[in-house]
């Protein structure tokens, strides 16, 4: 049985456990060593299986715990050539941790294959996920991007579970006290995704195969958990998908464990 969890999500820490029965890993750790191992051992993770740290990009809220994490559990770290550099000239590493580019054309962790793509960002080389599991099936991780490119739809097409962003609220952003060169970089082709760009996004996915959505990385001043979660349920909806019954939605939380997806 494979398990899909985010363990946490936005932008005080993002972290995602995955499980893919003899092996499994983590994708990007934004939080403290002791919230990641209090997480994972919340969820009784084996620690032995955990064979890498797949990371999408090199803003703090995706890193800021590899240094102490990585003293006590030296995992091979994959991410693109860029943020690979960035991380070894701005973060103190353990010498024994390697450090693996993600190549475009795929690489293995332990029993999973993983093919990356790119996503659009305000980084030195962000990546979203497309991981194969040993039973076939296939889970896609796409947060942290301004727009929803051609790139994107086909990394997370035909995927069993997508965890894509859903980063904030139109009205909300537009009311909020963020200075205005804030709000245009977030809004921006190299920030964040919309809930009603998300939302755009889930029909297509579901009809190539989605059959759970986690919408991920929401603003804490900008968002809201419901205000996202019914502008997917009402795309989805009126493209005449039902819920429970050809999918399953949750919003990933903030700062414990979302509900765990099994596969």
């Amino acid at each position: 049985m494979a398990v899909f969890c985010p363990l946490y999500s936005g932008s005080s820490g993002n972290s995602v456990y995955l499980d893919s029965g003899a092996s499994s890993l983590l994708i990007d750790l934004g939080v403290s060593c002791r919230a990641a191992v209090n997480a994972l051992k919340a969820l009784d993770v084996d620690f032995e299986k955990l064979k890498g740290i797949l990371i999408t990009h090199e803003h703090s809220d995706h890193i800021k715990g590899l240094s102490v994490f990585l003293k006590k559990y030296p995992l091979p770290l994959f991410g693109s050539k860029a943020v690979l550099e960035y991380i070894k000239q701005n973060i103190k590493l353990p010498e024994n941790v390697q450090l693996c580019e993600a190549h475009q054309e795929g690489f293995t962790v332990g029993e999973m294959k993983v093919k990356p793509f790119r996503t659009s960002h305000d980084s030195v080389g962000s990546l979203g996920y497309r991981i194969t599991l040993e039973s076939g099936q296939q889970v896609g991780v796409a947060t942290d991007l301004g727009t929803y490119t051609q790139e994107v739809e086909q990394g997370l097409t035909g995927c069993r579970v997508v965890m894509l962003e859903s980063n904030y609220d139109d009205g909300m952003i537009l009311a909020s006290k963020y200075p205005y060169y804030l709000k245009r970089r977030i809004q921006s082709n190299k920030g964040h995704l919309s809930n009603n760009d998300c939302s755009t996004a889930l029909p297509a996915l579901a009809r190539s195969g989605t059959r759970h959505f986690i919408l991920g990385h929401l603003s804490q001043n900008n968002n809201m958990g419901l205000l996202a979660q019914q502008a997917a349920q009402q795309a989805l909806s009126q493209a005449g998908l039902v819920e429970e019954k050809d999918f399953t939605l949750q919003v990933a939380r903030r700062s414990e464990p979302s509900i765990p997806v099994t596969l």
